[in-house]
C-alpha cells in the first residue's frame, strides 16, 4: 500500500507509492483509485497530460473555472520539480495560501490537487511531468494567478526562470480576489 500524507491545505494529499526494486530495476503502481478513495476522494479521470520542461522553467499558476474546473493528480516521470498550489476556494479558511512539495522521479511521489486550486511548478532538473485531470481542458475557462506575486511568498528555487508570455501577465492574488472572489 502507498503511504498517504495530508498537506496543510484541506483536501490536498501527497502519495508515496511502494516501490519494489531488484537487480532488474523497479516496479511500482503509479495510480490506484483506492488510494484516493481511502481519503474520500473519487474521480473518473478523463484526461492525461504530459509535458517536458527544461531546468529553470516555471509553469503556472493555472486553473480552470466553472463547469470545467479540474482536480489533478500530478507526478514526474523523469527529473525533479517544485510543485506549487494556491488555494483559491472562496469559502476556504486557507484562501490565498500556497503549498509546495518536491516531486521527484526517484521517489515516484504524486500530489492530489483538488478543484479550486491554482497549480504550477518549477523545474529543478529537466523533467517529464504527467498528470491526470478530472475534467477536460477548456480554453475559455482557463485562468491564472501571477506566479511571482509577492503576496504569495513562493520561493520557486530557480535563479533565472523561463516563463511563458501568458504566465507573465496573470493577475495578482489581490486582483483575482477583487475580480472573481475565488473559485
Amino acid at each position: 500500500m502507498a503511504r498517504l500524507k495530508k498537506a496543510p491545505l484541506a483536501g490536498v494529499v501527497e502519495i508515496f507509492p511502494r516501490v519494489f526494486e531488484d537487480q532488474r530495476g523497479y516496479f511500482f503502481e503509479s495510480y490506484r483509485a483506492d488510494w484516493l478513495k481511502s481519503e474520500g476522494i473519487i474521480h473518473d479521470w478523463v484526461q492525461d497530460n504530459q509535458s517536458f520542461s527544461q531546468k529553470g522553467t516555471v509553469r503556472g499558476l493555472h486553473f480552470q473555472r466553472g463547469e470545467f474546473a479540474q482536480a489533478k493528480l500530478v507526478r514526474v516521470i523523469q527529473g525533479k520539480v517544485l510543485d506549487v498550489i494556491v488555494d483559491l476556494r472562496k469559502d476556504s479558511s486557507t484562501f490565498g495560501q500556497a503549498f509546495s512539495t518536491i516531486l521527484d522521479a526517484k521517489l515516484n511521489n504524486l500530489l492530489y490537487v483538488p478543484v479550486g486550486f491554482a497549480h504550477g511548478f518549477s523545474v529543478l532538473e529537466d523533467a517529464i511531468f504527467a498528470y491526470k485531470c478530472s475534467n477536460y481542458y477548456n480554453k475559455e475557462s482557463e485562468g491564472g494567478v501571477l506566479w511571482n506575486d509577492p503576496a504569495l511568498g513562493i520561493d520557486w528555487q530557480v535563479q533565472e526562470p523561463i516563463i511563458s508570455e501568458k504566465d507573465a501577465v496573470w493577475p495578482t492574488l489581490k486582483e483575482f480576489k477583487l475580480s472573481e472572489g475565488g473559485l
